[in-house]
Protein backbone atom coordinates (compact mmCIF):
# COMPACT_ATOMS: atom_id res chain seq x y z
CA UNK A 1 0.00 0.00 0.00
CA UNK A 2 2.99 2.07 0.84
CA UNK A 3 4.67 1.54 -3.02
CA UNK A 4 1.07 2.99 -3.86
CA UNK A 5 0.79 6.00 -2.22
CA UNK A 6 4.60 6.68 -3.72
CA UNK A 7 3.75 5.92 -7.05
CA UNK A 8 0.48 8.34 -7.06
CA UNK A 9 2.86 11.16 -5.34
CA UNK A 10 5.32 10.99 -7.67
CA UNK A 11 3.17 11.33 -10.79
CA UNK A 12 1.20 14.03 -9.48
CA UNK A 13 4.43 16.13 -8.20
CA UNK A 14 6.02 15.10 -11.20
CA UNK A 15 3.02 17.21 -13.51
CA UNK A 16 4.25 20.28 -11.44
CA UNK A 17 7.79 20.21 -13.10
CA UNK A 18 9.21 22.76 -15.59
CA UNK A 19 11.71 22.52 -18.16
CA UNK A 20 15.39 22.70 -16.81
CA UNK A 21 15.96 25.98 -19.18
CA UNK A 22 12.85 27.41 -18.47
CA UNK A 23 13.05 30.10 -15.07
CA UNK A 24 9.55 31.62 -14.00
CA UNK A 25 9.33 35.74 -14.08
CA UNK A 26 10.48 37.17 -10.89
CA UNK A 27 7.72 40.27 -10.01
CA UNK A 28 4.87 38.70 -10.91
CA UNK A 29 1.33 40.83 -10.00
CA UNK A 30 -1.75 38.08 -9.94
CA UNK A 31 -4.32 40.99 -10.04
CA UNK A 32 -2.78 42.61 -12.98
CA UNK A 33 -2.55 39.01 -14.70
CA UNK A 34 -6.56 38.29 -13.91
CA UNK A 35 -8.63 38.55 -16.80
CA UNK A 36 -8.66 37.15 -20.47
CA UNK A 37 -6.07 36.49 -22.61
CA UNK A 38 -6.01 35.50 -26.37
CA UNK A 39 -3.86 32.43 -27.38
CA UNK A 40 -1.70 33.92 -30.33
CA UNK A 41 -0.08 30.73 -30.85
CA UNK A 42 0.85 27.09 -29.36
CA UNK A 43 1.92 23.74 -29.80
CA UNK A 44 -0.43 21.33 -30.41
CA UNK A 45 -1.80 19.04 -28.06
CA UNK A 46 -4.81 16.70 -28.21
CA UNK A 47 -7.30 19.03 -26.01
CA UNK A 48 -6.83 22.10 -28.07
CA UNK A 49 -6.50 20.50 -31.39
CA UNK A 50 -8.25 21.99 -34.29
CA UNK A 51 -9.60 25.40 -31.94
CA UNK A 52 -9.34 28.57 -32.84
CA UNK A 53 -10.80 31.69 -31.36
CA UNK A 54 -9.08 30.33 -28.34
CA UNK A 55 -9.10 32.44 -24.89
CA UNK A 56 -7.91 31.94 -20.95
CA UNK A 57 -10.09 33.83 -18.94
CA UNK A 58 -8.47 33.88 -15.14
CA UNK A 59 -10.56 35.30 -11.66
CA UNK A 60 -9.65 35.31 -8.34
CA UNK A 61 -11.32 32.28 -6.06
CA UNK A 62 -12.49 32.59 -2.62
CA UNK A 63 -9.62 30.42 -1.47
CA UNK A 64 -7.11 32.38 -3.08
CA UNK A 65 -6.53 30.37 -5.92
CA UNK A 66 -7.39 31.02 -9.73
CA UNK A 67 -10.33 30.30 -11.27
CA UNK A 68 -9.60 29.07 -15.02
CA UNK A 69 -11.76 29.33 -18.43
CA UNK A 70 -10.18 27.92 -21.68
CA UNK A 71 -12.39 28.24 -24.57
CA UNK A 72 -11.97 27.49 -28.15
CA UNK A 73 -14.04 27.19 -31.24
CA UNK A 74 -14.02 24.33 -33.72
CA UNK A 75 -15.34 25.17 -37.29
CA UNK A 76 -14.91 21.39 -38.27
CA UNK A 77 -18.00 20.82 -35.38
CA UNK A 78 -19.56 24.43 -35.50
CA UNK A 79 -19.73 24.44 -31.81
CA UNK A 80 -17.69 26.32 -28.99
CA UNK A 81 -15.31 23.68 -26.51
CA UNK A 82 -15.02 24.71 -23.03
CA UNK A 83 -12.79 23.43 -20.27
CA UNK A 84 -13.20 24.88 -16.82
CA UNK A 85 -10.26 24.92 -14.10
CA UNK A 86 -8.72 26.05 -10.79
CA UNK A 87 -4.78 27.04 -10.23
CA UNK A 88 -2.32 27.92 -7.28
CA UNK A 89 0.96 29.05 -6.85
CA UNK A 90 3.76 26.37 -6.65
CA UNK A 91 6.09 28.88 -4.59
CA UNK A 92 5.64 32.41 -3.56
CA UNK A 93 3.05 34.39 -5.19
CA UNK A 94 5.37 36.84 -6.83
CA UNK A 95 6.70 33.96 -9.38
CA UNK A 96 4.80 33.09 -12.44
CA UNK A 97 5.16 29.20 -11.15
CA UNK A 98 1.65 28.13 -10.87
CA UNK A 99 -0.05 24.50 -10.91
CA UNK A 100 -3.51 24.28 -13.08
CA UNK A 101 -6.32 21.48 -12.53
CA UNK A 102 -9.02 20.79 -15.32
CA UNK A 103 -9.50 17.20 -13.51
CA UNK A 104 -10.24 16.18 -10.16
CA UNK A 105 -6.62 16.10 -8.07
CA UNK A 106 -4.82 16.30 -11.00
CA UNK A 107 -2.00 19.15 -11.58
CA UNK A 108 -0.01 20.50 -14.19
CA UNK A 109 2.51 23.20 -14.25
CA UNK A 110 1.72 26.89 -15.58
CA UNK A 111 4.70 28.75 -16.18
CA UNK A 112 5.01 32.26 -17.51
CA UNK A 113 8.80 32.65 -18.51
CA UNK A 114 8.45 36.25 -20.35
CA UNK A 115 5.89 38.55 -19.48
CA UNK A 116 5.66 41.98 -20.24
CA UNK A 117 5.85 43.36 -16.88
CA UNK A 118 4.73 47.19 -17.70
CA UNK A 119 1.87 46.87 -19.11
CA UNK A 120 0.92 43.02 -19.15
CA UNK A 121 -0.32 42.99 -22.94
CA UNK A 122 1.51 39.94 -23.39
CA UNK A 123 2.81 36.27 -21.92
CA UNK A 124 5.05 33.25 -22.57
CA UNK A 125 3.81 30.51 -20.85
CA UNK A 126 5.00 26.56 -20.52
CA UNK A 127 3.98 23.41 -19.04
CA UNK A 128 6.00 20.92 -17.52
CA UNK A 129 7.94 19.76 -20.60
CA UNK A 130 8.54 21.85 -23.71
CA UNK A 131 5.73 19.99 -25.57
CA UNK A 132 3.60 23.16 -23.89
CA UNK A 133 3.89 26.64 -25.29
CA UNK A 134 1.74 29.41 -25.72
CA UNK A 135 2.04 32.49 -26.36
CA UNK A 136 -0.79 34.91 -25.05
CA UNK A 137 -2.23 38.44 -25.62
CA UNK A 138 -4.46 40.77 -24.29
CA UNK A 139 -5.92 41.62 -27.29
CA UNK A 140 -6.29 38.89 -30.58
CA UNK A 141 -2.93 40.07 -32.69
CA UNK A 142 0.65 41.13 -31.18
CA UNK A 143 3.14 43.36 -32.88
CA UNK A 144 5.79 41.44 -35.25
CA UNK A 145 8.15 42.34 -32.70
CA UNK A 146 6.71 40.04 -29.84
CA UNK A 147 6.01 37.47 -32.15
CA UNK A 148 9.67 37.67 -33.12
CA UNK A 149 10.97 37.48 -29.54
CA UNK A 150 8.73 34.57 -27.87
CA UNK A 151 9.73 32.26 -31.07
CA UNK A 152 13.34 33.34 -30.22
CA UNK A 153 13.37 32.90 -26.52
CA UNK A 154 11.74 29.73 -26.56
CA UNK A 155 13.99 28.44 -29.37
CA UNK A 156 17.11 29.13 -27.01
CA UNK A 157 14.97 27.50 -24.10
CA UNK A 158 14.73 24.32 -26.23
CA UNK A 159 11.08 24.81 -27.61
CA UNK A 160 10.63 23.33 -31.14
CA UNK A 161 8.88 26.61 -32.58
CA UNK A 162 8.69 24.47 -35.89
CA UNK A 163 5.80 23.48 -34.95
CA UNK A 164 3.95 26.29 -33.51
CA UNK A 165 0.49 26.65 -34.07
CA UNK A 166 -0.67 30.35 -35.54
CA UNK A 167 -3.98 30.60 -33.67
CA UNK A 168 -6.78 31.68 -35.84
CA UNK A 169 -8.57 34.71 -33.80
Amino acid sequence: MKFLMWCILFLLSGCTGMPDSVEPVRGFELNRYLGTWYEIARLDHSFERGLEKVTATYQLRDDGGVSVLNKGFSPEKNTWKEAEGRAYFVESADRGYLKVSFFGPFFGSYIVFGLDHEQYQYAFVSGPDTSYLWLLSRSPEVSPEVRQTFVDMSQQLGFDTNQLIWVQQ
